[in-house]
């Protein structure tokens, strides 16, 4: 950005080579930090999936997840206490330290583990992993676009904002209709939907970095950030098992 307040007499004059150096060096220590800044978001997102996944099986093959994800009050607390970690995380930001929102991150990924035991009990191992690397593989597909693209995709995070509550809605509707046609069109629009906003977070997150670098937010900003992705990754997931996911 330029200083409007530049004494006019450091200013080099007409013929005289820029000294880049300076520049060069600024660029790429910037290029080094924004580097290492998405690196850790996806090392925290990674390690949170895996801890969910690792949880989720071990549930569902110890008989508890059987037992215990049967409708009832404790059920319904497994399910809705994620939800509520993460609007925890996202609106006591600014009170919560790194470590407190990492704690809160990790103890989300376990709680997603124990709801999500119940797709072991419903589709066969090898289609839970075959749709799980089809995922991984979009997923770093459209995270890398997201990164390297020169095309601005801000306008699109409205477009896919309001496509994830239109998706709920339908989700909420189909509870009472029990409709099969519903249910693959809601699944089908839900893996387009969360692809793309893979793509537009990632890009969102890149450009997160100038604004906390060398702040007290940028820890805090790798964790939300690896929260945001594991959502998109989970969410892609869930919606894809549909189409896959081969049934016990």
């Amino acid at each position: 950005m330029a200083n409007w307040n530049d004494d006019q007499s450091t200013r080099q004059g007409f013929g005289v080579s820029p000294n880049l150096s300076g520049d060069v060096a600024t660029r790429t220590t910037f290029d080094a930090g924004l580097r290492s800044h998405m690196l850790s978001i996806y090392n925290y997102m990674t390690s949170g999936v895996l801890l969910t996944g690792i949880v989720a099986l071990l549930f569902a093959r110890s008989g508890m997840a059987a037992q215990v994800m049967t409708g009832g009050p404790l059920t319904w607390l497994i399910i809705l206490s994620p939800l509520a970690i993460v609007l925890g995380m996202n609106f006591g930001a600014n009170r919560f330290s790194k470590g407190t929102l990492a704690a809160m991150f990790w103890g989300f990924a376990v709680l997603m583990g124990l709801s999500m035991s119940t797709i072991f009990l419903v589709y066969t191992g090898a289609s839970i992993a075959v749709t799980f690397f089809a995922t991984a593989g979009a997923f770093a597909g459209l995270s890398l676009f997201g990164y390297t693209t020169q095309k601005n995709l801000t306008g699109m995070g409205s477009f896919l904002i309001m496509g994830v509550v239109g998706l709920l809605l339908a989700m909420l509707l189909n509870m009472w209709l029990q409709s099969p046609g519903l249910m693959y069109a809601i699944s089908g629009i839900g893996v387009l939907i969360f692809a793309g906003l893979t793509a537009y977070d990632t890009q969102r997150l890149k450009n997160q970095y100038a604004e906390v670098r060398g702040t007290e937010w940028a820890g805090k900003a790798v964790v939300l950030g690896a929260l945001t992705l594991y959502l998109d990754f989970i969410n892609m997931f869930q919606f894809l098992l549909s189409f896959l996911g081969g049934r016990e």
